[in-house]
C-alpha cells in the first residue's frame, strides 16, 4: 500500500461526497465514505474543501460526522488556521478530489484504483499470506515442540 501519512488531500463536498443538491445535502454518492475512511486509516489528512460556508457548511460538517466521518481541517490548510485577508483560501493539499477537474468526476472506486492500484493492493495480500503462512508453520512446530518437552 502506499504510505498516505501526512499526505493532504483536499475533498469537494457537493457532487463529490454527495450527488448535487445545494443548498439542500444530496444521497451520497456509491463509496465515497468508505473510501475516505480508508484513507484516514492509512494515514491521509482530510480536509473537507467546500463553497458551501455557515449554515449550509455546518450541515455538511454534520453529515459526514454522522456518517463516521471527522475532517482534519473544514476550508482551511490546518485546524488552527484563521482566515483572514492575507490568508489564501485556496488549500494547500497534495491531493484534490472533486467533481469540477477535467473530465469530471470518476467515482470513488476509480479514486480508490488511482490511488492504490491494484498491483500494490495485490503485493500487499501477497505479503500478508506469506506472513500468516509463516506463522501457522511457527505455531505447529512450537506445538510439536512442547508435546516432546512434556
Amino acid at each position: 500500500m502506499i504510505d498516505f501519512t501526512n499526505v493532504k488531500i483536499a475533498v469537494d463536498f457537493d457532487g463529490t461526497i454527495v450527488e448535487h443538491d445545494y443548498p439542500g445535502i444530496g444521497k451520497e454518492n456509491l463509496f465515497a465514505f468508505q473510501t475516505l475512511k480508508e484513507l484516514q486509516k492509512l494515514g491521509a489528512n482530510l480536509i473537507l474543501w467546500t463553497f458551501r460556508t455557515g449554515k449550509e457548511l455546518d450541515e455538511a460538517v454534520e453529515f459526514c460526522r454522522r456518517n463516521g466521518l471527522e475532517f482534519y481541517a473544514v476550508n482551511k490548510n490546518y485546524p488552527e488556521e484563521i482566515f483572514n485577508e492575507t490568508v489564501s483560501r485556496k488549500i494547500n493539499a497534495d491531493i484534490y478530489i472533486d467533481d469540477k477537474n477535467i473530465g469530471g468526476f470518476p467515482g470513488w472506486s476509480q479514486i480508490w484504483q488511482m490511488l492504490n492500484p491494484y498491483e500494490l493492493q495485490q503485493k500487499e495480500a501477497e505479503k500478508r499470506m506469506a506472513s500468516s503462512q509463516k506463522n501457522i508453520f511457527k505455531r505447529f512446530l512450537s506445538s510439536k515442540n512442547d508435546k516432546y518437552k512434556e
